[in-house]
């Protein structure tokens, strides 16, 4: 099997380095010029994956077509924020028998669509049962270090999940399988919005009540919005929800926590993101997920309030304030 990855930043790199430790063929694409000259010399990615050495028979290139032309399977982890512009490249080269999973997390601010949506616009001749949706609580430094991890990988296509599976299983790394690709992706996107939400609780330095009572209503809203897209609620039960929503708000790992922390503190959201490595695909999908709900007459009182933080410059005591005297209802109106 040979297998282009398209995109280095931390995550693409981490998996890049699993599958080139597995013996398959990689190349990993990468924007940054000096960040294949360091791969393919030293074996690290000094800006996105530092302290972590590469395996040697991992190869990096900035050439695009280079990175798609004849693999078998393309692993994708482009920013969301420019999904469809890489995905469009892509699709020039990709074979037509080649399964393509998606590992990027997010939905388009400008329309509110999903990865998967977006991919078959930008992809219209590539068949959309060999789509996979990677998702799940995976930091990519720990993925390098082989710690034990769990994700899910979701596509309509049960040989093409079990393909994608197989490409991925290692000693340390257990993709588990499902159908539901709406709910692998929604909970996969808004996870991030929460975590903005309950870093920005710690940086008020508010305790472990307020953490567990963000996270959780916070749960029923990412649960209220996949239902309207056409997710199985089942799903959020799993890796990619509340396993994937667990981590990246409890976590010091999480950039969206981080930046939430740091907006709690007082901080300019401008400066904090320019001095960040990395995108916190929050921010993006706050904005996305605000029109989406609105369009879907959602109430959703936690990542309307990050929102409103973030764009409209919103104090987030007065967000809390607002959040606390909120009219309240049955624990899980509307879901259940």
């Amino acid at each position: 099997m040979k297998i282009g990855v398209i995109g280095a930043g931390n995550w693409g790199t981490a998996l890049a380095n699993l599958l080139a430790g597995k013996g398959i063929d990689v190349v990993l694409w990468a924007y940054e010029t000096d960040v294949v000259t360091n791969i393919n010399n030293k074996h690290k990615n000094h800006l996105y994956l530092q302290g972590v050495t590469l395996s040697r028979d991992l190869a990096a290139t900035n050439n695009l077509a280079e990175a798609v032309r004849d693999k078998d399977m393309i692993v994708f982890v482009a920013p969301s924020h420019v999904t469809r512009k890489v995905a469009g490249e892509v699709a020039k080269g990709i074979k037509k028998s080649a399964i393509f999973v998606s590992c990027t997390k997010g939905i388009e601010a400008s329309s509110g669509k999903l990865v998967s949506n977006i991919l078959q616009e930008a992809m219209p001749d590539f068949d959309k049962n060999d789509f996979c949706f990677l998702s799940g609580p995976s930091f990519a430094v720990e993925v390098a270090g082989r710690l034990p991890t769990a994700v899910v990988i979701a596509s309509t296509n049960p040989a093409t999940a079990n393909i994608a599976q197989e490409a991925f299983r290692t000693g340390y790394f257990m993709p588990f399988t499902s159908d539901d690709t709406i709910g692998v992706q929604v909970g996969g996107a808004i996870k991030n919005i929460v975590a903005i939400a309950c870093g920005i609780s710690d940086g008020l330095g508010f305790g472990h009540n307020t953490r567990a009572a963000t996270i959780t209503r916070g749960l029923y809203e990412i649960i209220k919005i996949g239902q309207a897209l056409g997710a199985n609620p089942i799903t959020f039960a799993g890796l990619a929800g509340i396993g994937d929503l667990v981590l990246t708000c409890t976590s010091e790992l999480s950039r969206n926590r981080q930046l939430g922390f740091q907006v709690g503190k007082g901080r300019n959201i401008e400066v904090i993101q320019k001095n960040m490595k990395g995108v916190a695909e929050g921010v993006i999908t706050a904005k996305a997920v605000y029109n989406l709900a609105k369009k879907l007459k959602l109430e959703t009182p936690i990542c309307s309030e990050v929102y409103k933080i973030i764009y409209e410059k919103k104090s987030p005591k007065k967000a809390v304030s607002d959040l606390t005297k909120m009219e309240i209802h049955e624990e899980l109106k509307g879901v259940v």
